[in-house]
């Protein structure tokens, strides 16, 4: 008889035991509560309940009996992982960090049944403490231009939550970024920006541009171009990107079909004074190609066609410049190129003039006429240009020309002591 109370005696004593070591675990567990419930409202109170719930833990955790329980491991990992997101000092963030990341690696393999609901949702919970983590390191390093840390730090923030639309988005942008010094960090600028084209992140016209900022950057001007053509497609009304695929186009030498894409862009946004810049570009580029090819023909007949293309080129570029200083008077680049493809037939006028034979006095005071209307009709786009930027030596330079032009010795030589005074 008296063995058998000494035997009950014992199995009392082993299940209070039992209790008193599963109770440091579930007394963390509700401080973690606790201070899940107070932390936005009252903070002293929260921060008290996440300090005691880490006492609580670390006892469960080195109790043989609690130690190596899923359970313990789970809410060792989300306290030490809200620890961390609310300490700023580097140095003892990161230890808390570390045996956070541990703790819910451990919680997840011990668990493999993974029918645990409320498990579950303490390792998730901690895995978003760990991402809120590395989004603070990734914003200080980033603000700091320490872009190589801050890819680092947000891609730990994306690992731990791959589908959402901000981790994703920081990381790009901190790669692309570091790429700008390291080219080994475009790829996953590109595969990041690739990645949010896929989800329903709701800037998805910006990411057009800026993934194909990333292929410029690498040399890709192919990828670049299809990209941008992609997002006109997607956003046909977007005049940065429809600006964007006629640069790169230009970029690409692909004058001819950079006309019919600026026309269409500013059918659609007839008052974006970058598409009549763009454009002014673009149809100078064409009279370019006009001239080498003029240059490369043999007879006076075979160059014929080709002036007659440039001299319509420039024209239109010209008009395309007017446009974009008629919607803004201070486009000061505008300015700068309207001035060039104005006097820039005008110097042919006159080149061509000083080509003729002595033998043809008549045609030379045509052509001379001619250059000096041209030369006349872009002056006050070229006085403009000055006006906007007087530092700027190309539109110095360009004025300079009209006075050359003009047999003006005395202005021109006024306007080459402006432009050396720049040096």
């Amino acid at each position: 008889m008296k063995i058998k109370l000494l035997t009950a005696g014992l199995l009392a004593l082993a299940t209070t035991t039992t209790f008193a070591q599963k109770g440091e675990l579930n007394k963390a567990k509700e401080e973690y509560q606790k201070y899940e419930s107070t932390k936005e409202g009252l903070v002293a109170v929260a921060l008290k309940s996440l300090n005691d719930a880490k006492t609580s833990i670390d006892k469960a955790a080195t109790n043989e009996k609690t130690a190596n329980l899923p359970l313990t491991f789970a809410v060792k990992g989300v306290i030490y992982a809200a620890l961390a997101s609310r300490d700023s000092v580097e140095t003892t963030a990161a230890p808390l960090q570390t045996t956070a990341a541990e703790a819910l690696k451990k919680a997840k393999e011990l668990d493999t049944k993974g029918d645990d609901k409320e498990l579950t949702e303490i390792i998730n919970n901690g895995n978003r403490y760990l991402a809120q983590y590395s989004l603070n390191q990734g914003v200080k390093f980033y603000q700091s231009g320490k872009y190589d840390l801050a890819y680092t730090a947000f891609d730990k923030y994306r690992q731990i939550l791959p589908e959402d639309t901000s981790a994703i988005y920081y990381t790009a942008l901190s790669a692309a970024n570091a790429g700008r010094t390291d080219v080994k960090y475009l790829p996953m600028a590109i595969s990041g920006y690739q990645k949010l084209l896929t989800t329903n992140y709701t800037k998805k016209e910006d990411i057009y541009n800026d993934l194909a900022s990333s292929y410029l950057m690498s040399k890709d001007t192919a990828g670049a171009l299809k990209t941008v053509s992609e997002g006109v497609q997607k956003f046909p009304t977007n005049a940065n990107l429809r600006s964007r695929e006629i640069e790169i186009s230009l970029v690409q030498g692909k004058e001819t079909e950079a006309v019919s894409k600026i026309e269409a862009a500013i059918a659609n946004s007839p008052k974006d004074k970058a598409l009549y810049y763009y454009g002014g570009i673009t149809y100078a580029k064409v009279a370019d190609m006009a001239a080498k090819d003029e240059k490369k023909a043999k007879t006076a007949a075979a160059k014929a066609p080709f002036a007659a293309k440039k001299e319509e080129a420039y024209a239109k570029s010209a008009t395309m410049y007017k446009k974009a200083l008629e919607l803004d008077p201070n486009y000061a680049d505008a300015a700068l190129n309207l001035g060039f493809v104005m006097v820039n037939p005008a110097i042919d006028a006159y080149n061509a003039a000083n080509a003729l034979p002595v033998s043809k006095q008549k045609e030379y005071d045509a052509a001379v006429a001619k250059a000096n209307k041209l030369f006349d009709a872009a002056k006050p786009y070229l006085d403009k240009a000055v006006e906007l930027n007087p530092k700027s030596p190309e539109a110095l330079t360009n004025l300079k020309t009209y006075y050359l032009g003009k047999k003006d010795t005395a202005n021109a030589n006024k306007i080459q002591k402006q432009i050396e005074a720049l040096n």
